[in-house]
């Protein structure tokens, strides 16, 4: 459910919001009811894991060719 606040509100309740948004409201942020800004809870980045996609993706020796001028020119911006 997304809940709609006042810039005045925001400012004086901001832990409640911050709660709520914890608990999985989305909070939107307004001035004079045009919404602004929204208050979404922050998901920390996923684990890398190195080497997941060893093996699966393999790129060809062509990939190191020499582009063709026509080419070139298009990635020079020619």
């Amino acid at each position: 459910m997304t809940v709609v606040v006042n810039v005045h509100e925001a400012k004086t309740q901001l832990s409640r919001l911050l709660a709520q948004v914890e608990a999985g409201e989305e909070i939107v942020i307004a001035r004079r009811g045009k919404p602004v800004a929204r208050l979404v809870l922050c998901k920390p980045p996923g684990r890398r894991q190195p080497d997941v996609l060893k093996g699966e993706i393999v790129i060809p020796d062509s990939f190191f060719d020499e582009l063709p001028e026509e080419e070139l020119a298009a990635w020079e911006g020619g």
